[in-house]
């Protein structure tokens, strides 16, 4: 016997290919991309440089939100000099979040680990063009250097686009 289903308020739409991204509520989850990396990288001067911490994701919508959720792993500074750590969130080449201002910032000089640093930014990119999200990070001291994914710890980025 077959069974025939419908109806106006979404019943006929449980069909292969039916229910798309444009039809879900706000607040859905429309799509996840990550990426991990134990590249360990040393940051000696006062300017932001890139992790190797990066993912593009391309919204659907202009309404769209992208969550990003940043971990950096094995983060220390070394025994020399005058250092510690900042740690941003940067989409295309704006950055969009500080998730660390001071991270193993002891005055001492000696070395200090103090295990990950993780951040969370909900933005707002209004376009349906491929956007690159990246971690970055630098040396707020005047000598030394900081380091992440020391110890073969991993950093990593998960983006979630969110309907809007």
């Amino acid at each position: 016997m077959t069974t025939t289903i419908t109806g106006a308020t979404g019943v006929n739409q449980i069909t292969d290919d039916a229910i798309t991204a444009a039809k879900l509520p706000t607040g859905s989850v429309l799509q996840v991309q990550y990426m991990y990396t134990g590249a360990a990288v040393t940051a000696t001067s006062q300017t932001y440089i890139d992790t190797g911490v990066n993912v593009s994701i391309t919204p659907t919508s202009t309404s769209s939100k992208i969550m990003a959720f940043a971990n950096v792993g094995g983060c220390s500074k070394g025994a020399a000099g005058n250092s510690y750590m900042a740690l941003q969130i940067v989409r295309g080449s704006t950055p969009i979040h500080i998730f660390e201002g001071e991270g193993g910032y002891n005055n001492s000089g000696g070395a200090q680990s103090f295990g990950s640093c993780a951040g969370v930014k909900l933005d707002s990119p209004n376009t349906t063009s491929a956007v690159n999200y990246k971690i970055q990070i630098k040396n707020l001291g005047s000598s030394g250097a900081v380091i992440s994914n020391a110890s073969g710890a991993l950093s990593s980025i998960t983006l979630m686009e969110i309907a809007g």
